[in-house]
């Protein structure tokens, strides 16, 4: 009887299978060299633990691992579980469990279990059943496509999967996953890969993870990866949709790399802007302000010559101001650095202060010049000094480019909708614009050649004037014919009428 028993527990002890056999409360009782071999855990660890702490995937249900679940009122019961290794790695098993008692009926009953890995029969099982559904559907995709099961292993792979990692057709099929990774990610994927085995969902591409691919050769390249859980009659399998995102990272890198590059050039640029706001006006001024003294003669005589000449440097200086406070406000505006105050303004009281420092200018070139608004006051919530320069543009824009005829500059209330507008208006019977010179009118700098040769202007003018009107939450409409003149119209949200 000694000599049975001795040869039981040897065959038991080198059964090829797991042999693992609990207590009622699930405590490891029994566990062979199979058990050893399949789960990792030595016997002295696993006696005395509790099952599904030991070999229990750590997100499986309450009762996952309860053989009472499968086993019938007699006899065995055969089922394939989800199980994990001490390493971490899942794998499936085929399970056999038996209720035993001791020949004598004494002590409490016993679970045995023999377990044996299956994983790579289901593998082979997943992957004839996607090869069946979907293999021609994912050679046909451009991405490069690797389906999984809940253990982590590759059961389908197209073409452009194995091209992109650089591995022969087929000898994927039944590896582990991470073989995909570099090494020192292996161990965090495991991880992360049971987490979303437990909860499947679709992760999109390009979600902002720095993910890393592993070619065949060892070297790395980055990735793109979207997640799918893909449901089947074996169970949930993960379709991973993969692009080489070396391309893309270069582009990112070169992007980022050119946004330095302007963001230290606008510094530069602001620093200079800055200094030459008073390292240049401030001696133009005084030029200016010197030539004036001159010609108003109060120095002593000057003879028609003299005049003439200093005439010429006013206009000069004058002009070349006009164009350094254009280059500061369109920096300015570029860089969001031109301050509003935005208030009730009335809009009569800017129209005739702009209407009357113009009105010397357009009488010296013989044109007559209007000015047409109502009696009741139109209140726009805008900024006076932006207001004032977007008509000044306007208007000087007007008489610079009307050589004879008129000058009309109207103000009206208008109705968009719901919402009330004041309109201002310019309109001049001068040159007119081209049509194909239409779509690029407000463009910085743009200057256009007329029959009567180029006139004097930086081509900011209007530019400015659009984006302040832009600014002031408005807009400028423009209507012209070629030989007959054009209308501005400066459109700005309105306020009360009083």
């Amino acid at each position: 009887m000694d000599s049975d028993r001795g040869y039981d527990a040897l065959i038991l002890e080198e059964a090829p299978d797991a042999v693992i056999a609990i207590d009622a409360e699930h405590r490891v009782l029994v566990w062979n060299r199979g058990a050893e071999r399949l789960y990792g855990y030595p016997r002295r660890e696993a006696i005395g633990g509790r099952l599904r702490e030991l070999v229990l995937p750590s997100d499986a249900p309450n009762g996952a691992a309860d053989p009472l679940n499968h086993l019938p009122a007699c006899g065995p019961s055969t089922y394939e579980a989800l199980r994990r290794r001490k390493d971490g790695v899942l794998m499936y098993v085929d399970v056999t469990a038996k209720r035993i008692t001791h020949t004598n009926g004494g002590g409490a009953p016993l679970i045995v279990l023999g377990e044996k890995d299956v994983t790579q029969l289901r593998v082979q099982r997943d992957a004839k059943l996607l090869e069946t559904r979907f293999r021609d559907l994912f050679e046909l995709m451009p991405d490069a496509i690797v389906v999984l099961n809940a253990t982590g292993r590759i059961v389908l792979i197209n073409s452009q999967a194995e091209a992109l990692f650089g591995y022969a057709a087929g000898s994927l099929i039944g590896e582990p996953v991470e073989r995909l990774l570099p090494e020192r990610l292996r161990a965090a994927h495991l991880h992360h890969r049971a987490g979303y085995v437990a909860q499947p969902r679709v992760r999109a591409m390009g979600v902002g993870l720095e993910l890393h691919g592993r070619r065949a050769d060892g070297s790395e390249f980055p990735v793109d990866i979207s997640l799918s859980p893909l449901q089947t009659p074996e169970g949930t399998l993960v379709l991973s949709a993969i692009r080489d995102a070396t391309e893309r990272k270069r582009f990112e890198a070169a992007l980022r790399e050119k946004n330095e590059q302007l963001a230290s050039a606008m510094q530069a640029k602001d620093r200079f802007l800055a200094t030459m706001s008073h390292e240049l006006r401030t001696p133009l001024n005084a030029v200016i302000g010197f030539t004036g003294t001159l010609l108003m003669r109060l120095p002593g005589p000057l003879n028609d010559d003299q005049e003439r000449q200093l005439k010429t440097v006013q206009s000069s200086g004058r002009h070349l101001l006009s164009l350094i406070n254009d280059l500061l406000d369109l920096a300015r505006i570029e860089a969001d650095k031109f301050e509003l105050r935005m208030e009730p303004v009335v809009c009569q009281e800017v129209l005739r202060g702009v209407f009357g420092a113009l009105q010397h200018q357009v009488e010296q070139k013989g044109l007559r010049f209007s000015l047409d608004m109502p009696e009741a006051n139109l209140i726009a919530r805008t900024d006076r000094r932006a207001l004032t320069q977007i008509l000044t543009n306007l208007c000087a824009n007007a008489v610079k480019f009307c050589d004879h005829g008129s000058i009309h500059v109207g103000l009206r209330p208008a109705r968009d909708g719901a919402a009330d507008e004041v309109q201002f208006i310019v309109a001049d019977t001068g040159l007119g614009i081209r049509a194909e010179h239409m779509p690029t009118i407000f463009d910085a700098f743009a200057r256009f050649e007329s029959e009567t040769g180029p006139r004097e202007g930086s081509g900011l003018g209007l530019h400015i004037s659009r984006r302040l009107a832009e600014h002031l939450g408005g807009r400028i409409a423009l209507e012209s014919e070629y030989g007959k003149g054009s209308t501005f119209t400066l459109i700005l949200p309105a306020g009360s009428v009083s």
